[in-house]
């Protein structure tokens, strides 16, 4: 089943085959969290979920997942088992580790590791290409935030690998809105992740309306807004001043891994962005 999965992504070199392996790995970490019913008090949202159920043309790393309501005492360890065990069911072996937190969090984080040799998938063949016997070393991290700000919708998105199941995943609006808060908000330094402003990008091209109310409150829970409301005009003046300011160099320098086609960002500059937010629209 894995050969075929990864024949549907035609990976021609060794970082293409990573990345799809990367991304099988992801839908059968979710396929072991519905068996195990964690999406009974989650949902899924993130670059990954806008990947996988939306068909976001770049690659993501991370899950991330909110609880439905504040929790915490959560823990991921009940669900640990439950992913070991589809792993070996598909002839991966994979180990789970807790993240060390430094800084006390709301976000209890593991790191999935392979541990497989790619020639147990039976990749050779398929990427004909040096070194594929190799260890893969790919580790995908799961963060859960277990005191989430509310004000989200979600809904059902069906997964058809590597058995058919629903993902309880965050609406668009409301994606859009954390994605939102990350590139107005994160504190990276030089560390800018310019796959906040290509998700940002595709969003706005696609029409979708951002949940400004979501927003407000993910902007209030960080500590990065004070004031009780926010109307779009605020928003727009934050906007615009994250787009001044950001160093275009290193956003493009993050994003150029993730995807194929180099010349779609090669148009990407501080007046573009400003031409780009105007087209932003709001939930009513």
């Amino acid at each position: 089943m894995i050969k075929d999965w990864l024949n549907n992504y035609q990976p021609s070199n060794q970082a293409e085959a990573k990345d799809a392996l990367r991304e099988i790995m992801q839908e059968i970490v979710l396929a072991a969290l519905y068996r195990a019913g964690f999406f009974e008090k989650a949902a899924f949202y993130g670059g990954t979920a806008l990947r996988i159920f939306h068909g976001l043309d770049r690659f993501s790393e991370d899950l991330d997942f909110s609880l439905l309501k504040p929790d915490d005492g959560f823990s991921l360890d009940k669900y640990q088992e439950a992913i070991l065990l589809e792993f070996t069911a598909l002839g991966m072996k994979v180990t789970i580790k807790e993240k060390e937190k430094k800084i006390k969090t709301n976000i209890n984080s593991a790191f999935l590791k392979s541990e497989t040799m790619w020639r147990e998938l039976t990749l050779e063949g398929i990427v004909p290409q040096s070194g594929l016997d190799q260890v893969a070393n790919i580790k995908i991290k799961l963060e859960v935030d277990v005191m989430p700000p509310l004000g989200f919708v979600t809904e059902e998105k069906l997964s058809l690998k590597p058995f058919s199941f629903y993902v309880k995943c965050l609406t668009l609006p409301n994606l859009f809105a954390g994605k939102m808060h990350a590139l107005i908000f994160r504190k990276w330094g030089k560390n800018v992740k310019g796959r906040d402003w290509y998700d940002m990008e595709w969003y706005i091209k696609k029409g979708v309306k951002l949940n400004l109310n979501h927003f407000l409150l993910r902007a209030i829970d960080s500590g990065d807004w004070k004031k009780e409301n926010i109307n779009k005009q605020e928003f727009q003046e934050l906007l615009s001043e994250r787009i001044n300011n950001v160093e275009m160099k290193y956003v493009k320098d993050d994003i150029k891994r993730f995807i194929k086609n180099q010349s779609d960002i090669k148009i990407w500059s501080p007046i573009y962005f400003q031409d780009l937010v105007i087209h932003l629209k709001f939930e009513n």
